[in-house]
C-alpha cells in the first residue's frame, strides 16, 4: 500500500519516511525543500503538483505545515495558503485519486487560549473534548484544516484521523524568557511531564492511525507523553510543580541537582493521551519516568530516530544571537 508523506524534509516527515522505508513500506515524500527523503519537490499550494503526487497512493500522511515559529516571519495569507488551501488541495485530490486513508498532523496549539487558565486557577486538564480557542493565525489555520478533514470524512469514502501533536522538535523554546532561564535539555525533560512527545512515539502513533482509520472513519487524538498527573494534582501543579513531581518521583530532585536543573515553578496545562492509548492502541515508550531512568544510567532519553533526524530549524536565515525573531 503506497504511502505519501507531505513535509518529508521536516522533523516528523523525515522520521516517518525513515521508519516506513525501514519497515519495507513503499513510501514517497514531497516537500518544497529537497532532501534524501523527498521524491518530488513542490508546494502543496500548487494543485497540479498535488494531483501528480497522489497518483497510486492509498494512504496520505499530511505533515507539511507552516508552524508557530513562522508567525513572525510569514503573513496571514501565507498561513491560509499553506495550512488551509494546501490541505484542501490534498483532500480534494486524494478523494479524486481514490486515496483511502488520510492522516492529518495537527497541533495541541489548536487549543490556544484554553491552555492557560486564569491566575489562581488550577492547571488545565486537556482532552479532546476541550473546545479550541486559537490565539494566533497558526492555531486558526490548523483548526480550519481540521474542519476540512472532518467535512471530507463525512462526505466521501475517505477515512481521516487528526493527530494533535504536542512538542516533538529538538530546537530551543520560542519563548525568550524560557531560553534565558533553563538549558535546552532541562526544558525538554520538564516538558515530558505534560506537553512533549518523543519523536519515535509520535511516528508510531501515525502508523497506528493508518491501521485504525478505516474502522474509525473520523477522530481526533492528542499525542503527548503519558502524564503521571491526575486531576487531583492540578491545583498544586499551578503553584508548586516541583513539590508535586518530588512526591511522585522521589529520585527526581537529586538527579536534577546533579545537573544543575530545576523544575518549572508552575505547570499550567496537562495534555491527556488516554483516548489515543485506548482507541489507537498507542503505547508511548518515553515518559518522565523513562527520562529519569536514562539520567540515572547516563543514557540519552531521546530515541535513535530523533538523533538521526537531528535539528532542522524553522527558518532559512538567522536572527542575530537568537534562534527566532523577536515577538
Amino acid at each position: 500500500m503506497a504511502v505519501l508523506v507531505t513535509g518529508s524534509a521536516g522533523h516528523l516527515g523525515e522520521a516517518l519516511m525513515r521508519t516506513l522505508r525501514a519497515r519495507g513500506h513503499p513510501a514517497h515524500g514531497i516537500d518544497r525543500n529537497s532532501s534524501a527523503f523527498t521524491d518530488m519537490t513542490g508546494s502543496i499550494t500548487d494543485r497540479g503538483f498535488v494531483r501528480q503526487s497522489v497518483g497510486g497512493v492509498r494512504t496520505l500522511i499530511h505533515a507539511a505545515t507552516l508552524h508557530k515559529p513562522h508567525v513572525e516571519t510569514h503573513g496571514n495569507r501565507d498561513f491560509l495558503d499553506v495550512n488551509v488551501a494546501g490541505t484542501l488541495n490534498l483532500l480534494e485530490e486524494a478523494v479524486a485519486a481514490g486515496v483511502e486513508r488520510f492522516i492529518f498532523t495537527s497541533t495541541t496549539s489548536a487549543f490556544g487560549a484554553a491552555l492557560t487558565p486564569d491566575a489562581g486557577a488550577p492547571a488545565a486538564w486537556i482532552t479532546e473534548q476541550l473546545p479550541p480557542v486559537p490565539r494566533n493565525i497558526y492555531g486558526v489555520t490548523k483548526v480550519a484544516a481540521e474542519g476540512l478533514c472532518e467535512l471530507f470524512a463525512r462526505q466521501s469514502n475517505l477515512s481521516v484521523i487528526v493527530l494533535r501533536t504536542s512538542r516533538f522538535f529538538p530546537e530551543s523554546d520560542d519563548d525568550a524568557a524560557v531560553r534565558g532561564r533553563y538549558s535546552l535539555d532541562n526544558v525538554q525533560a520538564n516538558e515530558m511531564l505534560y506537553r512533549r512527545v518523543e519523536l519515535a512515539d509520535a511516528v508510531e502513533a501515525h502508523l497506528l492511525a493508518i491501521e485504525t482509520a478505516p474502522a474509525v472513519r473520523f477522530a481526533r487524538y492528542i499525542l503527548s507523553a503519558s502524564t503521571p498527573f491526575t486531576p487531583a494534582d492540578l491545583p498544586a501543579l499551578r503553584s508548586d510543580a516541583a513539590g508535586v513531581v518530588a512526591r511522585l518521583f522521589p529520585a527526581f530532585a537529586e538527579l536534577y541537582r546533579q545537573r544543575g536543573w530545576t523544575m518549572f515553578p508552575g505547570i499550567d496545562r496537562v495534555y491527556v493521551n488516554a483516548k489515543a492509548r485506548q482507541e489507537l492502541g498507542w503505547r508511548p515508550v518515553c515518559d518522565f519516568q523513562y527520562v529519569l531512568d536514562c539520567l540515572a544510567t547516563g543514557r540519552d532519553w531521546r530515541s535513535p530516530l530523533a538523533a538521526a533526524v537531528g535539528s532542522k530549524g524553522y527558518h532559512d536565515r538567522g536572527f542575530g544571537q537568537q534562534p527566532y525573531p523577536a515577538a
